[in-house]
């Protein structure tokens, strides 16, 4: 801190060197100290967004443009200067040294003082020029109120002689305060933030949980276990009920050794906490803090929260709640700012020609025309280019096949005869019960035209069942096929061998349990993603796998299939979604960010976008084209199971473990609903095919069906609401709910609405 602060804004060498020298010194020591690796913090900014960064610099010091009024001559900041020097001579880091003396403005002959200041006992520098010792340095270069126990010298290097105690000068920018005084440093801003206005209140609280979380693991880390456990005792309590599970997790640390062992919280450390919070409550906050001298609180919101600022009234308590209770905070205004091409892509022209149907009923006098502009409608749709689409060649699309073809003219013949829904016109349910699941359904799927589904077990098999009269074959083998006409009309019914027919085939090959399964779009295959870390694909016109795609070294807790085929998602334990493509067996992108599992994957209509949500409890929006994160939606408060978007693409559903439905708009990154009425974890959701109805499926055994088309239209979006977050969300989740339906002891872990909107269910039967 005090090296950059001598050195002016515009010396940035020094930080990094600081960090590698702190680095290669406890190296040299034979241990990698934690506490010495931490990074130099950097002058806090004001950016123009109002975005606070972190800084070295106390509440009670004032700072303009970047630059210091410390004196750049006063004996400790010669001293913490000298001892990095030092250690790069040793280091035989001959061009640093010459860099960084350039930078400080010290001459050859500044840099042999020290040599005589490192000749003190144990080799730590002298600092006698304020009539002080290495302690006294310590603290003032920490800045923490109380002075931190002394040090031991830094031990010998291999080769016998004594190394200057640089471990320590740095390490005290990481040096902590007195435990005793971590109670009255909470205390006392609680105790500030209860008496401001109301209207500030709500806002300055959000500061309470991070701000708690931080000053207990640092009591544990520096190993004040006792304190740590009255401190957590006594202000617990005073958290938001949706971090009742994470509080649960960090009382079970008490050592410092769990803390190594706990991924989650070590994110928690090493990541910003995001608090979103209006310029005037900052401003008193700030103001209080420089008034009490309180630096041990003022350090730690440098450190580890990012205050995103914005201009305007504070937000309520309704509002702030709405948006809390992930892992690492509400989401940056700057991270949801991107331009979404949450458009459908053109359909391509194909001609549908009439069946007999439509023959019959063009004879007849009195003709009827209801089909006909349905048709129509269906082709001007195709034929118009949406103006939020993006370019037709953006991705890679694949071309389609006269197979794909002849697919969607049997799908647009179908869209003919599909069920307008509405709240008056409610759609019927088919449930598939599976009976007897002994091995442990954990996943399904069914094909889009509703004759497939597929079931992924504990037991690790894969199961595959047709759901129509006609049964399941095999392709025949390599001699017979060499037996067939392939001028034939029929060629394709010939090459499949009746022998093998059945009602369900099972698929052998992972080693762990399947927990995601996706059919392709053209139906000719099936991806299925394991707790062996693998995905595979299975033919399902011979019913083997494929190809075993590795690249997780954990769980795959879920895969999809893009729209369009080819591509597909996979995401779990290691935290990175993954997207493949069929005929590659590495992945092509990969999509770092969340702080815990990715637990549910799913691609965007138009296949250029692809969503994951996770046990953060954030979900995230990717860019497939460039692989940046370009939304991040904050609100559930717990982990995240399944996730839907609407068919035109401009919204989308979420449903946890909280039993909440939210729901989105993609376009502006906004909670634009909330649909309350589960009593347990969410895993099904699914939108009608022209999105009218939201169907949800849940853990507590229901089907519960939700008016989106109401919930939509009441949504206005401004220009003020999109970059301020001032959601006001209408307690209107009674008014949505349009049916509940009970399943007698079936949690429901699928749904899918046919073709004609008729809504399939699916799940184990739990006697």
């Amino acid at each position: 801190k005090q090296c950059q602060i001598l050195c002016g804004p515009r010396f940035f060498i020094l930080p990094v060197h600081a960090h590698i020298i702190s680095k290669m010194a406890a190296v040299q020591d034979g241990q990698l100290n934690l506490e010495v690796e931490k990074d130099i913090k950097t002058e806090i900014t004001n950016d123009g967004s109002g975005n606070i960064n972190a800084n070295s610099s106390s509440p009670g010091s004032t700072s303009s443009g970047g630059k210091s009024k410390s004196p750049a001559g006063s004996g400790e900041d010669q001293q913490t200067l000298l001892a990095v020097l030092q250690f790069l001579k040793r280091n035989k880091l001959t061009e640093s040294v010459d860099i960084l003396r350039r930078e400080a403005g010290l001459s050859a002959d500044d840099s042999l003082v020290s040599e005589s200041a490192g000749a003190g006992s144990g080799g730590v520098p002298n600092v006698s020029a304020d009539g002080g010792d290495a302690n006294s340095l310590l603290s003032r270069v920490s800045m923490a109120t109380p002075v931190a126990p002394p040090a031991t010298a830094a031990p010998k290097a291999s080769g016998g002689e004594d190394q200057p105690d640089v471990n320590v000068v740095l390490s005290a920018y990481s040096q902590q305060g007195d435990p005793v005084l971590y109670p009255l440093y909470y205390n006392g801003l609680k105790k500030f933030i209860e008496s401001v206005l109301d209207c500030h209140r709500a806002e300055l609280s959000q500061v309470f949980y991070p701000l708690f979380v931080h000053m207990y693991l640092e009591l544990v880390y520096n190993n004040h276990e006792n304190e740590a456990k009255q401190f957590f005792e006594k202000f617990s309590g005073d958290q938001e009920c949706y971090y009742e599970e994470d509080l649960r997790i960090l009382s079970s640390m008490s050592k410092k050794e769990h803390m190594k062992g706990n991924e989650t919280m070590l994110d928690f450390r090493t990541s910003k906490f995001v608090l979103r919070i209006s310029r005037d409550s900052y401003q008193l906050l700030k103001r209080h803090l420089q008034e009490r001298q309180n630096n041990q609180i003022w350090n730690i919101i440098q450190e580890h929260l990012y205050i995103d600022i914005f201009d305007g009234m504070p937000r309520s308590k309704s509002q702030i709640d709405a948006m809390s209770g992930s892992l690492a905070g509400e989401g940056k205004r700057d991270a949801n700012k991107a331009k979404v091409f949450y458009g459908l892509l053109k359909e391509p022209e194909i001609e549908v020609p009439l069946d007999d149907e439509d023959e019959e009923a063009e004879n007849e006098e009195g003709k009827p025309k209801k089909k006909k502009p349905k048709k129509d409608s269906m082709g001007s749709k195709s034929k118009k280019q949406d103006p939020n689409a993006p370019q037709q060649t953006r991705i890679p699309l694949p071309e389609l096949k006269d197979s794909d073809k002849l697919d969607k003219i049997m799908n647009m013949k179908e869209a003919t005869k599909k069920i307008r829904l509405g709240p008056d016109n409610l759609p019927s349910i088919c449930f598939y019960s599976f009976l007897n699941a002994y091995q442990g359904l954990t996943a399904v799927d069914f094909t889009d035209d509703s004759s497939l589904i597929a079931g992924g077990f504990a037991d690790s098999t894969v199961r595959v069942w047709s759901v129509t009269p006609k049964k399941l074959r095999r392709v025949k083998s390599a001699a017979d096929l060499s037996n067939i006409d392939k001028e034939s009309d029929d060629v394709l019914e010939r090459i499949m061998d009746e022998k093998t027919a059945s009602e369900s085939k099972i698929l052998y090959g992972h080693s762990g349990p399947v927990y995601g399964i996706s059919f392709s779009p053209d139906r000719n295959y099936l991806l299925s993603s394991s707790e062996d870390g693998t995905v595979r694909l299975w033919s399902l016109q011979t019913f083997t796998c494929l190809v075993g795609y590795k690249g997780h070294n954990y769980p795959v807790w879920d895969t999809q299939f893009s729209p369009y085929g080819y591509y597909f998602i996979s995401g779990g334990h290691d935290r990175v979604a993954r997207l493949w493509a069929t005929d590659h067996y590495q992945p092509l992108r990969m999509f770092a960010g969340h702080l815990a599992d990715i637990t549910c994957t799913r691609f965007h209509p138009n296949s250029n976008y692809v969503a994951t949500g996770s046990a953060d409890r954030t979900i995230r929006l990717w860019d497939v084209l460039t692989g940046n994160c370009v939304r991040i939606l904050t609100g559930h408060k717990g982990p995240i199971h399944s996730l839907a978007f609407s068919p035109n693409g401009k919204f989308m559903a979420s449903g946890a473990t909280d039993g909440r439905v939210l729901l989105w708009d993609v376009g502006h990154g906004l909670m634009v609903g909330e649909l309350k009425g589960h009593t347990d974890t969410i895993y099904a959701l699914k939108f009608s095919r022209d999105g009218e109805i939201l169907a949800s499926g849940s853990m507590d055994n229901t089907v519960k069906l939700w008016d989106t088309l109401k919930a939509f239209d009441d949504v206005e979006l401004d220009d003020f609401t999109a970059a301020t977050g001032h959601i006001h969300l209408p307690e209107n989740s009674q008014e949505l709910l349009l049916g509940t339906y009970m399943t007698k002891s079936t949690p429901v872990i699928h749904l899918h609405f046919t073709r004609r909107n008729l809504l399939l269910a699916a799940g184990a039967y739990n006697p």
